[in-house]
C-alpha cells in the first residue's frame, strides 16, 4: 500500500492568552491557501494544528479551542508561539517552556509570532541569537532580556533553529516565506493570489512607522536610534539615554547622526515631537496641554513656544487654519 503523503511544512500553533488575532490568522490562512487548490483547505502541501491545554481568548475577545493537547514535537517541522497582550507577565509557563525545550532538542524549528518571542526567550532558547520584536514592545523586551540582541527594524528574522516575527501583517509575509522555502514558489504565489496581495515582503523589510522614510536611513545604528525616538515621543529622552539604549557612546551617536542626517540627535527628536504634536492637533480633539504631555513637553506653554518657533504659528492657530507647510524631518531639524 502507498504511504500517506506527509506535507513538507507542518506547523503546530500554541496560542497564548490575549493573542493577537491578526498575526495568527494571517499565518494560518496563508498555510491553508497554499495547502490545496481552489481554496478547498485540504492539508496536502501544508498542515497545521492548534495545541494547548484549553480554550484561549484573543485580545479582541474571540475564543479558540485547541484541537489537541501538546503533541510530540516530531509531528511538526515548526512550532509557532503566537503571543499577545499578556507579555508583561513575568511568570514562566513551565509546561510551555518544557515543551519548547523538548522541541528544540528534537530539531524542530521554533517560531515566535508577535510577543510569542518572549515565551521562547523565557525558555532560554534565544541565547546568542538576534531576534525581531515589534517596535511597540521592544523596550519591554530589552528590559526583560537585556542580554538578547533584539531589533525593531525587521519584519522577521531567521536563524538555523528559530524564526522571530514582529507580528501583525508581518506574520503573513513570514508564512509566505516558509511556504516558498518548504513547498516551492508556486505554492507561495497561490496563497498570494488568493489573499489579493501585491506580493511578499522580504525579511529585511522594515516595520511600518509613523514617520516617513525611516527605511531610507542607511546606517542601521542611526535607524534604530530613530525608531527608539519614535517609541519615546512622550518622554524626556536625552542623548545619553538614547545612546545607552542602542549600546553607543553619546559621542559616537552624535557623530553617526551628523553623518547620516546632517543634524544632532536631539534636534531631530525635537522636530519629531513637534511633527507628532502637529498631527495630533489635526487628528484629535485633545487639548493643547494633553498634546504637550503626549509629546514629551513640560506643559502647554513649553509646546506653544517651541511649536511657534518651528512653524511660525501657535498650536491654536495651526488647528484653526489647517496643516502648516510640511518638509522632511531632516530638512527641518
Amino acid at each position: 500500500m502507498p504511504q500517506p503523503h506527509t506535507p513538507p511544512l507542518r506547523v503546530g500553533f500554541i496560542l497564548q492568552p490575549l493573542f493577537t488575532l491578526n498575526a495568527f490568522a494571517g499565518f494560518i490562512d496563508s498555510l491553508r491557501l497554499a495547502a490545496d487548490k481552489g481554496g478547498r483547505s485540504r492539508q496536502i502541501h501544508c498542515s497545521w494544528q492548534i495545541m494547548g491545554p484549553g480554550p484561549v481568548t484573543s485580545s479582541c475577545g474571540l475564543e479558540v479551542h485547541p484541537q489537541t493537547p501538546y503533541r510530540d514535537p516530531s509531528h511538526f517541522t515548526h512550532i509557532a508561539v503566537c503571543g499577545g497582550n499578556n507579555y508583561l507577565d513575568p511568570h514562566e509557563d513551565k509546561a510551555l517552556s518544557h515543551y519548547l525545550k523538548d522541541a528544540y532538542k528534537q530539531g524542530v524549528k521554533l517560531v515566535g509570532v508577535c510577543t510569542g518571542t518572549f515565551a521562547i526567550a523565557r525558555a532560554g532558547l534565544l541565547k546568542g541569537q538576534r531576534v525581531c520584536v515589534h517596535w511597540n514592545v521592544i523596550n519591554d523586551f530589552r528590559q526583560q532580556f537585556p542580554r538578547i540582541d533584539a531589533t525593531p527594524d525587521r519584519l522577521f528574522l531567521q536563524s538555523a533553529r528559530v524564526i522571530t516575527c514582529a507580528g501583525s501583517s508581518g506574520a503573513t509575509d513570514m508564512a509566505l516565506h516558509l511556504i516558498r522555502r518548504e513547498c516551492g514558489p508556486e505554492k507561495a504565489q497561490q496563497a498570494i493570489r488568493h489573499m489579493i496581495l501585491n506580493g511578499m515582503r522580504t525579511s529585511n523589510s522594515p516595520q511600518t512607522h509613523f514617520f516617513e522614510a525611516i527605511h531610507e536611513i542607511r546606517d542601521e545604528r542611526v535607524r534604530v536610534a530613530v525608531l527608539t525616538m519614535e517609541q519615546s515621543l512622550n518622554t524626556r529622552l536625552d542623548t545619553q539615554g538614547l545612546a545607552e539604549r542602542i549600546n553607543l557612546s553619546p559621542r559616537q551617536l552624535d557623530r553617526l547622526f551628523q553623518q547620516e542626517m546632517g543634524t544632532t540627535p536631539m534636534r531631530y527628536f525635537k522636530t519629531m515631537r513637534l511633527r507628532y504634536a502637529e498631527w495630533l492637533l489635526h487628528h484629535t480633539d485633545n487639548s493643547i496641554a494633553e498634546i504637550a504631555a503626549d509629546c514629551g513637553f513640560a506643559d502647554a506653554a513649553h509646546l506653544s513656544r517651541d511649536f511657534t518657533a518651528h512653524y511660525q504659528c501657535s498650536p491654536s492657530q495651526s488647528r484653526r487654519l489647517g496643516h502648516p507647510p510640511r518638509t522632511s524631518l531632516a530638512e527641518t531639524a
